[in-house]
């Protein structure tokens, strides 16, 4: 668990169209020293929170990389943190991570505000909720304030409903983010105003009972992942002759090249892996049940971080 050091912020009249002074430059944050915080942001008239893990060793000159790493429905961003196991890659390669939390209250966690799309179970949206695009935009621009950060090494992963909220971003704040890794819930949204070709890394299970690989779920999840990597594909401009690997483990990479501006899209299908984060912390038994079965085939930490290092957000 981070240390909890609460910061308080306003910020109601932040735009998430703030221009980033220049995509090579760090944040102003590099003039103060880099710590450990649950951070508390109030965006639009809601109260925001988000754990920020800071890696060992980090000093307040040199600008680090930022991930944000979304939890799935009806968890929260501790359950993320947990999950997903990305504190131990923080530190070994040295980026910021920060954890999100949504805010419709579902159990004992919350789901994401995915424009026009249903909740679990096709629930509408409540009336009034926050729009998390916002937030989550918002948040970068408060953490480039208080931390040292690239701003061209800004990128955004998330799990199931996250992953679904991560493919939103990498529409509509493209500027923002250099590049997405969706887990278990790769979408491609329409419409989708990119302003440039945005580089996806997507990990799926081909035995997800939550969201299947080929589709045919809830009234969110209509069509396959392979189809929404294609329309990826279309989106960036690349070459629509994909390049299929088979890889250790039961793992198939299937690969989109010679895309616009050196962005690329990549898929992992995990054979046999439910609805989980590959390579992740090992699951009680009691949740596998639920989420199906669990691989260590290959470490989605590890091939995202690879894959963000080699497309920072062009100047």
């Amino acid at each position: 668990m981070v240390a909890g050091l609460v910061v308080c912020l306003t910020l109601t009249g932040l735009s998430t169209a703030a221009s980033v002074a220049s995509a090579a430059t760090s944040s102003q944050g590099c003039a103060s020293p880099g710590t450990s915080a649950t951070l508390t942001v109030e965006v639009k008239g809601f109260a925001r929170t988000a754990i920020v893990h800071v890696p060992r060793g980090s000093t307040d000159s040199t600008p680090l990389a930022l991930v944000l790493n979304l939890h799935g429905s009806g968890a929260t961003a501790l359950d993320q943190e947990l999950f997903s196991g990305m504190n131990r890659t923080s530190n070994e390669d040295d980026f910021i991570v920060a954890y999100p939390q949504g805010l419709i209250a579902d159990g004992s966690g919350y789901d994401w505000n995915v424009p026009n799309e249903p909740l679990i179970g096709g629930r509408a949206v409540p009336k009034g909720s926050a729009n998390d695009i916002t937030f989550l935009a918002t948040l970068v621009k408060v953490l480039e304030s208080k931390y040292c950060i690239n701003q061209s090494e800004v990128y955004a992963t998330g799990f199931s409903g996250g992953a679904r909220e991560v493919s939103q971003l990498a529409c509509d704040e493209s500027h923002l983010f250099a590049a997405v890794a969706p887990i278990s819930g790769l979408r491609r949204p329409k419409p989708c105003p990119t302003s440039r070709a945005v580089p996806v890394i997507a990990f799926h299970g081909s035995a997800d009972p939550v969201d299947p690989f080929m589709g045919n779920g809830q009234t969110y999840w209509t069509y396959s992942v392979p189809t929404a990597e294609k329309d990826w594909a279309r989106q960036d401009d690349c070459s629509l002759k994909p390049v299929t690997s088979r890889l250790s483990g039961g793992v198939t990479l299937t690969s989109y090249s010679h895309c616009a501006n050196g962005s690329a899209v990549q898929l992992y299908e995990v054979t046999g892996e439910g609805h989980e984060w590959p390579g992740g912390p090992v699951m009680p038994s009691s949740l596998t049940a639920e989420l199906g079965p669990q691989a260590n085939a290959i470490d989605a930490n590890a091939e995202m971080w690879a894959f963000f290092k080699a497309h920072p957000l062009a100047g």
